[in-house]
């Protein structure tokens, strides 16, 4: 996904404020969609097979999302989908702070001591996207950084019995660095997944609209990119993810190494389990990353406009 070009850049409080405002719209309205889609990733049951009654599937299926409170009232349900929302809010706005705030800054740093390099490697017409789409890859790697609070928001989604009643300080007392478990593979995921999340939308900004200068983009433009950026984002990371997910959803005392769960899943469940959850992340997560990303690229210029200003007319006063 495209962050604004060079050509235009913004201030560390425009670009913070912008992708902190995302964090926030995205935590509030797509939380419990993350939790349901955490959930089918984690499961190791087949829900739906020819020789399974669909009344069965749907009884397994209604277990998988809702846990313990899987035969409760509709409220009840829909409540049990927002555990861990304490640390889902820290690490969910840092996030998108991190990722979508950081990514223009290192696309400033490339653009400013390795434009050349690009252009002799991509030439001139693929360049600016393959710049924009590797600051994404690289920023993608350090969100490393985050996974602690990562880790407590998938355990108490997907472990919602187990660490009930359990604050987040008192998870990370018990699991310390084990809640780094998985840091290689979150890293693997992160590269290619990034790096198809902006290089996408830049290309549709760059090659479909027309744009040189991505910050000038409409809500339109900023929308139909977000979405090829988020589907080529999910698709090619997918495998990856449920694999992160299982790392990170055991206890430090049940914790399994990555390629042993590799091993297991494709002589257990078969090559097709590393695409489980695949069609409802691309449904239901997929408009939220298109959502929080289109948010990010409409305020980061917004407050640039706004903020910016009014910062610069104090200066002068």
């Amino acid at each position: 996904m495209g962050a604004p070009s060079s050509n235009s850049k913004e201030s560390v409080t425009a670009r913070l404020l912008g992708s902190g405002t995302s964090g926030i719209l995205e935590l509030l309205g797509f939380h419990p969609v993350d939790t349901v889609a955490k959930r089918l990733m984690n499961n190791k049951q087949k829900i739906f097979a020819n020789e399974i009654p669909l009344s069965t599937s749907m009884g397994t299926l209604n277990s998988v999302i809702f846990k313990d409170a899987a035969q409760k009232g509709t409220l009840r349900k829909y409540m049990s989908l927002f555990p861990g929302l304490g640390a889902a809010a820290g690490y969910k706005i840092l996030q998108r702070m991190y990722k979508f705030g950081g990514q223009p800054f290192v696309n400033d740093y490339l653009n400013k001591n390795h434009k050349s390099t690009f252009k002799s490697l991509f030439g001139e017409k693929h360049s600016k996207t393959i710049m924009h789409a590797t600051a994404g890859s690289i920023i993608g790697i350090g969100e490393i950084v985050l996974l602690p609070l990562d880790a407590l928001k998938i355990k108490m989604q997907v472990a919602a019995k187990e660490y009930g009643g359990k604050s987040a300080f008192d998870i990370l007392k018990e699991e310390g660095f084990s809640l780094y478990r998985g840091a290689s593979w979150t890293a693997a995921r992160n590269a290619p997944g990034s790096f198809a999340l902006f290089g996408a939308s830049a290309v549709v900004k760059e090659h479909v609209f027309k744009l040189e200068d991505y910050s000038k983009a409409t809500l339109f433009h900023n929308f139909v990119a977000s979405i090829a950026g988020a589907v080529a984002s999910i698709t090619i990371s997918a495998p990856l993810d449920v694999i992160k997910t299982r790392i990170q959803a055991k206890s430090a005392s049940q914790s399994v190494g990555g390629w042993t769960i590799v091993k297991d899943m494709i002589a257990k469940e078969g090559v097709a389990s590393f695409f489980k959850g695949l069609t409802p992340k691309i449904l239901v997560v997929g408009p939220k990353l298109i959502f929080s990303y289109t948010v990010a690229q409409q305020m980061i210029p917004m407050f640039a406009k706004y903020v910016d200003k009014k910062l610069a007319l104090n200066l002068l006063e």
